[in-house]
């Protein structure tokens, strides 16, 4: 086999690699003859057709065959020869196939950059700490009573908290526009899912009032044609309801599958849920405040190929949020996921840099860790946990997740931290 290399641009190579014709015919003839020995052919006895008529029949299908299976094998042997890594599929251009001549391929891939990540002495990172205080759990309380409160329809003026059941239909310039109409549709005065003067121009009506009211689109909305424009919508209101909250009591703990210990019982396993959830928020915020630093100071060339696959990995995760069937759904525009395959295709590579350059291994007391935070939220934690650590894929996938929280702690190490403490809330809204 020879091989040359050349660089076409940037992260692209060129492999041209040459097979001698002799390795080939050699495999494509004893492919052939073992055909002769199982191929029925018409006015031949069976095992006894002449290789000549296989040849003839089958000789360029085989060939191909035998072509696919050389490439694959001399494709590997050559990147390793060159100490190349691919950093994706390469394209094949077939150059020579005939019998008797070299069989000749050219292969052309992008290879994984180098990176060199220094000066994390220099790094500023912003460490965030954060607690749960009793008027946070007070705050979850009331919001756990707000999920489970009742509604009864009243005929007093509606009012902020209360809701009503509307019917709705928008014009701009006296012409209705696509998607401003809706009937008996269900709005929460106060909660400012609306664009704004909307719900406000709506308290105060009572079921079976009708009015118009004027509000202005936002200039940055979603929609194009809306955006900036004033509109007038003619309301009626169907129904106002009033919320009425459950009681913390006994009876409100079941619900949360508190059968015991009542009302305190349930304030602990609230806290509890609410410090998991904390903590997990504030290790992935300061995981990526210490990732945004490091990757603004290095400089990387992406290979294409990475970001392609990134995007598309992205795009599959999309369609499965929306239900996971593909089936006459459009693909969605690459561009779309871009700019979060670029930043994740980069993390990626300086991150793996610097566990290398480190020689950063899976501590075993941290991945038996971080398997039992994640099986906490389980009602049988410990049978999670032997799950974990009899199954040798899932323990070496914690193991990966293991190495790279220690690369993340290890660049915070070497870096300048500040300290910074905030509210639960702060916290929470942030990630929400």
């Amino acid at each position: 086999m020879q091989v040359s290399v050349e660089t076409t641009q940037g992260l692209e190579r060129r492999l041209k690699i040459t097979v001698p014709s002799a390795n080939v015919d050699k495999i494509v003839n004893d492919q052939l003859r073992r055909l002769s020995k199982t191929q029925r052919i018409d006015g031949f006895r069976p095992g006894k057709v002449p290789v000549s008529i296989i040849k003839k029949r089958f000789g360029a299908t085989v060939r191909q065959d035998v072509a696919n299976d050389v490439i694959q094998q001399n494709f590997y042997q050559a990147v390793v020869q060159e100490k190349l890594t691919p950093a994706g599929a390469p394209q094949i251009q077939i150059d020579s196939l005939n019998e008797g001549e070299d069989f000749a391929f050219t292969a052309t891939f992008e290879v994984y950059p180098e990176i060199t990540v220094s000066g994390l002495d220099a790094l500023e990172v912003e460490k965030v700490s954060a607690s749960v205080t009793d008027e946070d759990l007070a705050n979850m309380l009331e919001t756990l009573r707000g999920q489970h409160a009742t509604w009864s329809e009243v005929e007093s003026e509606s009012k902020s908290g209360e809701k009503v059941t509307i019917d709705f239909a928008g014009s701009i310039d006296g012409e209705e526009f696509e998607g401003g109409k809706a009937e008996n549709f269900e709005l929460e005065l106060g909660t400012e899912r609306m664009i704004p003067g909307f719900e406000t121009q709506i308290e105060g009506m009572k079921a079976g009032e009708e009015k118009e009211i004027t509000v202005n689109f936002p200039d940055d909305y979603q929609a194009e044609n809306l955006k900036g424009k004033e509109a007038k919508f003619a309301i009626k209101v169907n129904k106002v309801e009033a919320k009425s909250l459950p009681e913390i009591d006994d009876e409100f703990c079941t619900k949360f599958g508190v059968a015991e210990g009542g009302i305190e019982a349930l304030k602990t396993e609230v806290r509890k849920n609410m410090e998991r959830e904390l903590a997990s928020s504030l290790k992935l915020t300061n995981k990526n405040a210490a990732i945004d630093a490091l990757i603004d100071t290095v400089e990387v060339e992406i290979p294409k190929a990475l970001i392609d696959q990134e995007v598309d990995s992205l795009r599959q995760q999309a369609v499965q949020r929306f239900g996971g069937n593909t089936e006459n759904v459009p693909e969605l525009p690459a561009s779309l996921f871009e700019e979060n395959a670029i930043k994740r295709v980069k993390t990626g590579l300086v991150l793996s840099e610097v566990i290398k350059a480190n020689e950063i291994k899976a501590d075993d007391d941290k991945v038996k860790s971080l398997i039992e935070d994640m099986a906490s939220a389980y009602e049988d934690p410990s049978e999670v946990v032997n799950y974990y650590m009899s199954n040798e894929e899932m323990l070496n996938n914690m193991r990966n997740v293991a190495v790279e929280e220690q690369s993340v702690e290890f660049v915070l190490s070497q870096a300048k931290v500040t300290e910074v403490t905030k509210t639960f809330d702060e916290i929470m809204n942030k990630q929400a």
